[in-house]
């Protein structure tokens, strides 16, 4: 073996040595870019689990804040009505005694022991007003025989009762209790038998 040929096989052996040096570089730069790749691709699947996260997060607060505004409309409009309803319980309740006086000046006038009479223009009036306050929801409540109810009656006094199915109920009414649409706006004050 010469020189010559000493050089090529060393050369040779130097080639196939670069070649699979060469073939490990390779292999481990592809590894090194599939693992990049795999990184790569796990960040983007979590990155997409936090978004569907998120999306669901905001998506449940627009829901629940939907539904609190919806609830919010209702019972504004629930409060506007009621308010409606009841506008006039102040000016209602400021006639009730002009009432009173009228059902007073009629009881007198219908009584036959008494001279006084009821004229048919004041009786005209008292049934006008009693109509037009009916019209907007104003009703009297009857209480004379109907069982005592504390939420309906003011007791004044209690008496023996004039029978033994009075017992409990009431004997008297003294003044007239009235309701402006289902509500009451005063309590009747009755006299009850015991």
């Amino acid at each position: 073996m010469d020189k010559k040929d000493i050089k090529e096989n060393l050369t040779e052996e130097h080639k196939e040595q670069a070649n699979i040096e060469n073939e490990n570089a390779e292999s481990s730069a592809k590894e090194g870019n599939s693992a990049d790749q795999q990184t790569e691709e796990d960040n983007e699947m979590t990155e997409l689990e936090k978004l569907k996260q998120e999306h669901g997060e905001l998506k449940d607060k627009f829901l629940r804040l939907y539904a609190e505004f919806e609830n919010y409309k209702k019972r504004t409009l629930k409060e506007k009505l009621e308010l409606m309803k009841t506008a006039a319980q102040d000016t209602m309740a400021a006639l009730l005694p002009v009432l009173d006086d009228f059902d007073r000046a009629k009881k007198t006038a219908d009584d036959e022991s008494t001279d006084e009479t009821f004229s048919d223009g004041v009786n005209l009036v008292y049934s006008k007003l009693y109509s037009v306050l009916k019209s907007k929801g104003l009703e009297p409540m009857e209480s004379t025989g109907e069982p005592f109810d504390p939420e309906l009656h003011d007791a004044i006094t209690e008496i023996p009762a004039p029978s033994e199915d009075m017992k409990g109920k009431v004997v008297d009414t003294i003044e007239k209790g009235y309701m402006l649409k289902d509500k009451i706006i005063r309590h009747a004050k009755v006299v009850t038998g015991k």
